[in-house]
């Protein structure tokens, strides 16, 4: 199987996923108790645009969900099929002892690659919990990375990315988003991954 089949044969696996809990979770959903429509009401909204509301909101977090976790697990196939040793790893938090240990997404040679399809976080606890993996990363002789292929939109998120972004190569790290996730991708396995996910978008959508 080649790379690109098996990114399509992941794709595939998540879109029946994604589809088969959108069904069930509507299909629920029927049952459930609109007694809080009162308060829609109360603040102008309709049962129809109520029901709907919580219907998107619902599908929303299935659908953010399984894109993030598809577009990591699709990357780390592009790594695995360059680097065949190169895996999720766990290692001790030398730092303190919440957690017990952090987590690196893609251990390729020295480098510690946390994948990330968005982050959109506004919580300052974030930063400090980052900077604490990127010490016991780079205290353990290795190089952090971060690669996100998708920037926030909103001021307080974005401040956060760049908050990250300084501690990042401020300890001699890596910070990659948008167009540089892309090409890091590229670059170092040599796979297209955005041109394989624009074909197989192109065969499921028609545009």
């Amino acid at each position: 199987m080649t790379i690109e089949q098996a990114i399509q044969a992941l794709a595939q696996k998540y879109a029946d996923t994604l589809k088969h809990q959108i069904n069930d979770r509507t299909e629920e959903m029927k049952g459930d108790d609109k007694s809080h429509y009162l308060v829609y009401h109360v603040l102008g909204v309709t049962d129809e645009e109520g029901h709907l509301i919580d219907l998107y909101q619902n599908k929303g977090r299935f659908l953010y969900k399984y894109a993030g976790s598809f577009l990591e697990e699709a990357t780390k196939l592009c790594f695995l099929h360059k680097f065949p040793e190169s895996a999720t790893t766990k290692i001790t938090n030398t730092l303190g002892t919440r957690p017990k240990t952090f987590e690196i997404d893609c251990l390729e040679g020295n480098n510690a690659i946390e994948i990330k399809w968005r982050d959109a976080t506004t919580d300052g606890d974030h930063i400090t919990k980052e900077h604490t993996r990127i010490r016991v990363i780079h205290a353990a002789g290795y190089t952090p990375i971060r690669v996100m292929f998708y920037y926030p939109n909103r001021e307080q998120a974005m401040k956060i990315q760049s908050t990250l972004e300084t501690l990042y190569k401020g300890i001699g790290g890596h910070y990659y988003y948008g167009d540089s996730a892309w090409y890091y991708v590229k670059d170092r396995t040599g796979i297209d991954l955005k041109n394989i996910l624009e074909k197989i978008a192109k065969e499921n959508t028609g545009a």
